[in-house]
């Protein structure tokens, strides 16, 4: 619907030179990876709860404003300050350039509201729907020349894994190959701060019904192992609403609202998504694609947000997705070793196609980062605790139960205390493709809740058990062909990785680059083919020559 991409808009006066954005400020520290750096570091951390409610806070304070590339950014900043103080902005491209301006309180949102006007638009007509999406018309500046030079953004999605590999390749250790790969995938400051945005202006068009609601992100956008251009997984948190366990009055009176009746929670869920869907489809500025999809085992709306670029699921009722995202939270948080090895297991199994972005019987990130949490509660002394070890910690207000379901675990990172281990990143990849290659999957189960190897309850290629919902295989999808593949490429990079001395700059190469070694090298296209196809092994060349043939292949292009 054209009329939904209409926004309200700021009139400021005005010539100026190409945007310039905020240089972000780089916060990635690059830590120790000894066990007593990790507890010194998780001693200082903030739960997910406490990290969703400051992001909260920040994204009702903000307004996400679409400009034209040529504004002048000294004129847009005086020009919003007339309306209170700016905490926080930065510029983006998805559709065009925007800004996310981050206002000191609430207040200067309601006066920045006061000047901005409705659209005029002559042939079509326009849904009076106000959020806080705003576009900025810069008067004056048609007569400019259409340059886009001096322009820089906040990057939103990751860099060609050929880039990549040519900055890994540069780098003088495989543990800083490791934590170069994370610092260039892991979400942004920028990025985690647009995404709570995004839920905070679905939230305004929810909170036409249910006012008391919040929208929360869930998922990798927030459980600490997202990569950039990752989907934003939305949910519809209705159970903050009041009046749920009102105590009786001492009159011996009390009152209670009358409300529609269903006959299950599915059934009221898939209802309240489907009006909450139209809302968003019809009323929505920038929300296009609209999907209702609300047989599947968890409802939801899809649909893209073009302002931030963001691929959208809305849910409702998930409440075990939400426990899912704080205990990867939790273990990311309880030693900085978790994330950089799922970092960089996920961008292994991207780049030799064990993993997919279309469904299928690939094994999912998911699937992927269980595995690695698994393999680190194996560890001797282990590096991480298991489920049931949290559960045991857990005290009264930690208490949960979801449809029959156990998910209780500590949240007081005080109470967890980790054991010594000072095993290095680089140990500890090689380690990893050693453990899977030899792992009996034809008769175990892969179990974080025990933190151990468990026979198969089900016939399946892979079985991981769900650590909440423990009757479920979340690798149901995985085929024989496609595990056996998954083996095969473990086993070729462990060989791979352990040839890890660091090669001088080949001649002949123009700027003197490195040939790919170490976690570089684990980047490349595998040469392992189907494991058996009608009946036949096929043949793989192996790692060794393939970085001569890449070598080969850069020299000729440089000659």
């Amino acid at each position: 619907m054209a009329s939904s991409l209409a926004v309200c808009r700021l009139h400021m006066m005005g010539r100026g030179n190409l945007v310039k954005c905020l240089q972000k400020v780089d916060t990635f520290l690059i830590r120790n990876i000894g066990t007593n750096v990790a507890l010194q570091e998780r001693d200082g951390c903030k739960s997910l709860y406490a990290v969703q409610a400051e992001r909260l806070d920040q994204a009702e304070r903000s307004v996400l404003i679409s400009c034209n590339s040529r504004t002048n950014e000294k004129k847009f900043l005086k020009f919003l300050s007339t309306h209170g103080n700016i905490k926080k902005y930065f510029f983006y491209e998805s559709y065009g350039t925007h800004a996310v301006v981050e206002f000191a309180n609430r207040e200067s949102v309601a006066s920045l509201f006061e000047i901005t006007t409705i659209p005029s638009i002559s042939h079509e007509s326009l849904v009076p729907f106000k959020s806080r999406l705003l576009t900025l018309r810069n008067l004056g500046l048609d007569n400019l020349p259409n340059q886009l030079s001096g322009q820089q953004s906040h990057s939103q999605t990751t860099i060609p894994i050929n880039q990549l590999i040519q900055n890994l390749s540069g780098e003088e250790s495989m543990d800083q190959q490791i934590i170069s790969l994370t610092k260039a995938f892991q979400l942004t400051e920028e990025n985690s701060r647009l995404r709570f945005l995004v839920c905070s202006l679905l939230k305004d068009i929810a909170a036409a019904f249910f006012p008391e609601c919040t929208i929360k992100p869930f998922g990798s956008s927030v459980n600490g192992f997202g990569k950039l251009g990752c989907d934003l997984d939305m949910f519809l948190d209705l159970d903050g609403i009041s009046g749920r366990d009102t105590k009786l009055l001492k009159l011996g009176m009390s009152l209670e609202y009358q409300m529609k009746m269903a006959n299950s929670e599915r059934a009221v869920t898939q209802s309240i998504l489907t009006v909450i869907g139209e809302c968003v489809d019809q009323f929505g500025p920038g929300c296009v694609g609209v999907q209702k999809i609300l047989n599947a085992r968890c409802p939801l709306v899809r649909f893209a947000h073009q302002p931030s670029g963001f691929q959208c699921d809305l849910t409702a009722n998930n409440r075990v997705a939400m426990k899912s995202t704080e205990l990867l939270y939790l273990y990311g948080e309880l030693d900085p070793r978790v994330r950089y090895l799922v970092f960089t297991v996920r961008c292994w199994a991207r780049a030799q196609g064990i993993t997919s972005s279309i469904p299928g019987a690939w094994i999912s990130n998911f699937s992927l980062t269980v595995m690695v949490l698994f393999f680190l509660q194996k560890r001797s002394p282990p590096i991480i605790p298991t489920v049931d070890q949290l559960r045991d910690l857990a005290g009264p207000a930690d208490k949960s139960v979801i449809e029959g379901n156990d998910c209780t675990f500590v949240s007081d990172f005080s109470k967890i205390q980790l054991q010594s281990n000072t095993e290095t990143l680089e140990q500890l990849l090689c380690e990893f493709f050693e453990f899977y290659s030899t792992f009996a999957f034809k008769r175990m189960s892969i179990n974080i809740r025990k933190g151990k190897e468990q026979n198969k309850p089900e016939v399946s290629p892979l079985h991981i058990q769900n650590p909440f919902e423990t009757t479920l295989n979340i690798s149901k999808n995985v085929n024989a062909t496609q595990l056996d593949r998954f083996v095969a490429v473990c086993q070729e990079s462990s060989w791979l990785v352990q040839q890890n001395k660091k090669p001088t700059p080949s001649a002949g190469i123009k700027g003197n680059a490195f040939a790919p070694w170490g976690l570089s090298s684990l980047l490349l296209p595998s040469q392992v083919e189907g494991i058996k196809r009608k009946g036949k092994k096929r043949k793989w060349e192996p790692a060794s020559d393939r970085i001569k043939n890449l070598l080969e292949s850069l020299k000729n292009k440089n000659q």
